[in-house]
């Protein structure tokens, strides 16, 4: 089903070919090394006018290192998931109701992502990024959800947008970049993911806009 969307929407050949460009391991960490945990997120991109991407809003949850952050749809690998692709995928559909094995749209990965803090759990994410139809809805499917939003790409890389964040440590605060979108703050792993992201979308923007 993968062609048809590109067929329908040539910014999506246009993205493919942009992560293309990016020399990663295709193979995935060993599920079952005990090493560090394996986490997966999916970075959907929506076929609007202007490009939308698909961010969520975590609910409040105790003991959740990123309890109510705003985040990529995601999570941990479980033990009967094939492939961290198939990880993105489920989550997706589990948080967000978003069937991207029905869409077909897997466009490329980006480099995966840990944390720098040894504070949070020793996990390794790997970003995967997925086209959507412009009609694709999302909503809040689980309770680990709080909100969903489709962010233009517009908005993502517009100078105005980026910022930085204190957040509050037991030995003082520490500043952070941050992505200042739908009223809330963007930073961590999402921000690093997104950064990585949008430097890649910026090679190819005259494309993107159709200019």
């Amino acid at each position: 089903m993968y062609e048809p969307l590109v067929s329908a929407d040539p910014r999506f050949g246009v993205l493919r070919e942009a992560l293309s460009a990016y020399a990663y391991d295709p193979e995935d960490p060993d599920p079952d090394s005990d090493e560090i945990l394996q986490a997966a997120v999916a970075l959907v991109v929506r076929g609007c006018v202007d490009l939308q991407v698909l961010l969520i809003k975590r609910a409040r949850r105790e003991g959740d290192p990123w309890s109510g952050h705003m985040a990529l749809p995601g999570g941990r690998r479980d033990p009967a998931d094939p492939s961290l692709l198939h990880t993105a995928v489920r989550e997706t559909r589990e948080e967000t109701g978003v069937d991207l094995d029905e869409l077909g749209g897997h466009l490329g990965r980006l480099v995966e992502v840990r944390p720098d803090s040894l504070r949070l759990p020793r996990i390794s994410v790997t970003p995967h990024v997925f086209g959507a139809h412009a009609e694709t809805p999302a909503r809040a499917a689980s309770d680990e959800v709080e909100a969903v939003h489709w962010v233009p790409l517009a908005v993502l890389q517009h100078p105005s947008t980026l910022g930085e964040v204190k957040i509050p440590f037991p030995e003082g605060s520490r500043s952070f970049p941050c992505l200042r979108v739908a009223n809330n703050v963007v930073w961590g792993l999402t921000y690093r993911i997104l950064d990585d992201f949008l430097c890649r979308a910026k090679e190819v923007l005259p494309l993107l806009q159709g200019e």
